[in-house]
């Protein structure tokens, strides 16, 4: 039968290569996205602070801060380390702010306030706090501007 004219049929080796340039791509395009997505997931609520000079608080590494804000409105929000929340009433904040000192050991707070929010506000929000089982509150300013 070889000599009817049929050409020997070669066979292909199995190939041991593995192409790594698409993955390379598909990796590429996915760190792109990652970058310019990573700025909008930081959550927070645009509050105007009060400017003042004082010393930094020594705040444990380890340890998740919790932080109560109040924007203009009178809106109450509660961040603990990167967790966010939607607004809240007065008592919502003490309710979830119990919770979470009763799975903690450590009760230190922040409040971060808008400067035009009135200090009464302010004050209720502490009351409420320390009501919750609050040993320590702290308040967040931003520093002054030089005017140079």
């Amino acid at each position: 039968m070889k000599g009817m004219g049929m050409m020997p049929q070669h066979r292909r080796k199995p190939m041991s290569e593995i192409n790594v340039v698409p993955y390379i791509d598909v990796m590429l395009v996915l760190l792109v996205i990652f970058m310019v997505t990573a700025p909008m997931l930081t959550q927070g609520v645009k509050v105007d602070l009060p400017e003042t000079t004082s010393d930094p608080i020594q705040a444990d590494k380890n340890v998740e801060s919790i932080v109560v804000s109040i924007d203009t409105n009178g809106a109450y929000y509660v961040e603990v380390g990167d967790k966010g929340s939607d607004p809240m009433s007065l008592g919502e904040v003490r309710e979830q702010v119990g919770k979470i000192l009763s799975q903690r050991a450590n009760g230190e707070i922040l409040v971060r306030g808008d400067e035009h929010v009135e200090y009464g506000t302010v004050v209720r929000l502490m009351a409420e706090l320390q009501g919750a089982g609050a040993s320590s509150i702290g308040l967040i300013t931003e520093a002054p501007l030089d005017d140079k």
